[in-house]
């Protein structure tokens, strides 16, 4: 197994909250600079990191802030569509981002890679990965594949995990009891409290997107909630 970098930009995200900058398709906020901007104000707030998609708006977030960017390549929609090939994964590398944060559940990947493949190909690129599973024993078959974190991303929508209107605390305990490595809290985090209560739980950092970044998706919340 090809050995992890550094970990410096690690130790950065540690009892710290990493805000994810996106927007999807057909959204007015999806476009590279109004993301780009979203990513400035979220460190200019505190974030110690930021979670980006595609190596386009990448790049152009690592020319703009000084914190550690997380990359990620949603390609598809169904299955591992989360950075699913060595490709994506080295693509987001190439456009310089410290860690690359990958499906890792045990669903097949399109190009017939393996997380471990993918794992191998970012470290000897000197970039570290973020495990996004949806259960324990991802998480843990994760780990010893060598993920540098371990992230809740999936829990709820990928099979084999409870659909919940929460974040998965308990996922998030199991993790922290189980691995070798910080476990991220990501998913359904929708305020303040939430998200200390994620590090109680046992998270190292927890990931924050709707509830900061998504103006769509929280007016529809308030227009739903004026009509009933």
């Amino acid at each position: 197994m090809t050995p992890p970098p550094s970990a410096s930009p690690l130790a950065a995200l540690t009892g710290r909250l990493i805000v994810s900058c996106q927007a999807p398709p057909g959204d007015p906020m999806r476009h590279s600079d109004t993301l780009v901007r979203m990513a400035r104000s979220a460190q200019a707030g505190g974030a110690a990191a930021v979670r980006v998609n595609e190596p386009e708006v990448v790049a152009a977030t690592v020319a703009a802030v000084d914190v550690p960017v997380i990359g990620l390549w949603k390609d598809g929609d169904t299955g591992v569509y989360i950075t699913p090939s060595v490709r994506h994964a080295l693509a987001l590398v190439d456009a310089g981002a410290a860690i690359v944060a990958a499906d890792a559940t045990g669903r097949p990947r399109p190009d017939g890679s393996t997380f471990a493949d993918l794992v191998a190909a970012v470290h000897a690129a000197d970039a570290h990965v973020m495990a996004d599973v949806a259960t324990l024993d991802e998480g843990r078959e994760a780990a010893a594949q060598g993920a540098d974190l371990v992230s809740t991303t999936l829990s709820g929508y990928a099979p084999g995990s409870p659909r919940q209107t929460l974040p998965d605390l308990r996922l998030v305990t199991d993790l922290a009891g189980a691995v070798d490595v910080p476990v991220v809290a990501e998913g359904r985090v929708a305020t303040p409290e939430q998200a200390a209560a994620a590090l109680a739980a046992g998270a190292s950092s927890v990931v924050v997107g709707t509830a900061i970044t998504a103006p769509t998706a929280l007016t529809r919340l308030f227009v739903a909630g004026l009509a009933s």
